[in-house]
């Protein structure tokens, strides 16, 4: 009996939970709880909102990591740094062996199309998969938190139960977006649409006279027709799922650089 025991301990897996909204976010919580049956869970998230940090990591200051209350049997843990401090500090100096999976999510907004680049969750999962630990970033289009993930949960469970089933090729993580506020037709593997911020700033005046900036542009898809994107079929009530990878080499433009410079 003991032996029995001892071997389902064993064959346990072990879950890393971050994002970029921060550790209160409720769709954070959602996935928590989406996963909650599958393995050991622990979350180390942000303190607060870090959107937009992409893989930043906090290089000229101290970190501090708070524990909470667990949530649904998940070890909660806080810290004062971004999505990627998150990931380093866990495998580092929190979790006693290393996670079997990293998840981030779920984003409350969009992380389709040229998102990824800005993205601090996205960022998390791109980390976790530089550390050859298989790893998905969910995320729901619709910035509320008052937004209502009852659609997105079954699907984040079902493609995190086949990632700890089968794994992900080598130096592939996945980006997952959902469709909000409607009924998601099913799920598409496609590629991220090209596309561009519009990069407006609305000028403010602080009380003492200064201006101040706001970032208000929009998202531009610059192939709307393409039926192969990710913003091609959300816009059709799809989620999606796009293969990515933390690597930065243009392997297929070698050989035309190489010609440039006569190497």
């Amino acid at each position: 009996m003991a032996k029995s025991h001892s071997k389902y301990i064993m064959e346990r897996k072990l879950i890393l939970i971050s994002n970029d909204d921060g550790v209160h976010a409720p769709g954070l919580h959602r996935l928590v709880e989406a996963v909650s049956t599958l393995g050991d869970i622990v979350v180390v998230a942000p303190d607060g909102p870090r959107s937009g940090q992409s893989s930043a990591m906090t290089v000229n200051g101290p970190l501090r990591v708070i524990e909470h209350s667990e949530y649904i049997q998940a070890k909660v843990f806080s810290v004062t740094g971004t999505p990627v401090d998150c990931i380093k500090l866990a495998m580092n100096n929190i979790l006693t062996r290393r996670p079997d999976l990293v998840l981030a999510g779920i984003n409350h907004g969009s992380n389709a199309g040229v998102n990824i680049l800005y993205s601090g969750t996205m960022g998390a999962v791109l980390e976790g998969c530089l550390q050859g630990i298989p790893a998905v970033g969910f995320s729901l289009l619709h910035h509320s938190m008052q937004a209502d993930f009852t659609e997105s949960m079954p699907i984040a469970k079902m493609i995190v139960e086949k990632v700890l089933a089968d794994g992900l090729p080598h130096d592939v993580c996945l980006n997952v977006n959902f469709p909000a506020k409607v009924k998601i037709e099913g799920v598409k593997t496609v590629r991220a649409a090209r596309s561009h911020w519009t990069e407006e700033y609305k000028e403010y005046v602080d009380p003492h006279g200064k201006p101040f900036y706001w970032l208000t542009g929009g998202l531009i898809n610059e192939e709307p027709e393409a039926t192969d994107t990710d913003l091609y079929w959300l816009d059709r009530n799809y989620a999606t799922i796009v293969p990515s990878t933390p690597s930065q080499n243009a392997m297929d433009a070698m050989a035309i650089v190489n010609g440039l410079f006569d190497l």
